[in-house]
């Protein structure tokens, strides 16, 4: 067995849905996804799933082992290519790194779509289909800011990130959630370079639990008074509260992040997060493969919000302390609607 097909077999599940009626006959996509185990994934998964299945699109959904595996999304571009289909719909790693391979399946009549996290630049994808993740992180901070009132001005804040390559998303999040407290960026397309005094340190959780406690724990070498965390993710957030919790410091200190699945709305309702700002990954893939549905048939590419260069599939803030002037829902309402 030669490494590319290797790297498929051994790193991707993949799984074919064949067609179940002839709305979409002989039309075929692909799905590739980060990881198969990030709740948020999952219910991507299940949302292209249920919508190839409605139009009897033939779907192959591909998952690697971990957040920033590209090589194994790269092979994964190219089993798709070679099997021919219509169009891809990818959450890309590297978003710089993969853009030559998504030229590749474009320059062979393949729509190449981004979910969730936009290629850079973002116009290398045909479409995207995404949250508006500065949009997002800014309610957060936003809330943060007007929730801690006059103690922000002393705020001690520690930013739990993505990953260390700085994607898309984990840079657009943590901006716009600085930019929601008031804090001034400096280069805005990364993270970990501003200078206001609040911040104690950014550090990487790999979207994990567990890597959110272990950088959650380096955070408090730096500044065991941390008073207030943001978190990419509704794991990484669950991790941070488990670090704190250890040091009996669960109770006074604020943690939002982003996500909305049901794990993290349930952790809103507890109190391990006091807010998040709920995405809806099923709405990305089901606007996808109906995307793939009228290239296929038409030939049209898909449309962008009006003022933005994506489609935006919406976000809430989820909180069970909301704040004048700022719309948010709770954790009853969000359980309606969550994921996971």
């Amino acid at each position: 067995m030669n490494k590319t097909k290797l790297g498929i077999a051994v790193l991707f599940s993949a799984v074919a849905f064949a067609p179940l009626n002839a709305q979409a006959a002989d039309i075929s996509a692909c799905l590739i996804t980060k990881t198969d185990t990030n709740p948020f994934y999952v219910a991507m998964k299940n949302g292209a799933m249920q919508k190839a299945e409605e139009l009897g699109v033939e779907l192959k959904t591909y998952a690697g082992r971990i957040d920033g595996d590209s090589e194994s999304q790269v092979s994964a571009i190219e089993a798709c290519i070679a099997d021919g289909v219509n169009g891809i719909m990818l959450t890309p790693s590297d978003t710089r790194g993969i853009v030559p391979t998504v030229k590749k399946a474009q320059d062979a009549g393949i729509l190449v779509l981004a979910l969730d996290t936009p290629l850079d630049p973002i116009d290398a994808a045909d479409g995207t289909f995404a949250t508006d993740n500065f949009a997002a992180g800014e309610a957060i901070g936003t809330w943060a800011k007007a929730s801690l009132g006059d103690d922000a001005a002393n705020a001690k804040i520690g930013l739990l990130n993505g990953l260390v390559s700085q994607s898309s998303v984990g840079v657009l999040r943590n901006q716009g959630f600085l930019t929601g407290f008031g804090i001034d960026l400096e280069d805005p397309n990364k993270w970990g370079d501003e200078t206001d005094s609040r911040i104690v340190g950014n550090d990487v959780s790999q979207g994990s639990e567990q890597g959110g406690r272990t950088g959650m724990e380096n955070l408090l070498q730096i500044d065991p008074m941390i008073n207030l965390v943001y978190a990419i993710n509704e794991p990484a957030a669950a991790g941070a509260y488990e670090a704190l919790k250890a040091l009996g410091r669960e109770g006074d200190v604020m943690v939002v992040a982003v996500d909305g699945g049901c794990p993290g709305v349930k952790n809103v309702k507890e109190g391990v997060i006091n807010a998040t700002a709920q995405q809806y990954p099923l709405r990305m893939a089901s606007h996808g493969v109906e995307a793939i549905v009228e290239w296929a048939k038409n030939g049209t590419k898909p449309q962008k919000t009006e003022g933005k260069d994506f489609f935006d599939t919406g976000v809430n803030l989820v909180t069970e302390e909301p704040v004048d002037g700022l719309e948010s829902i709770n954790s009853e309402e969000a359980a309606k609607i969550c994921w996971g």
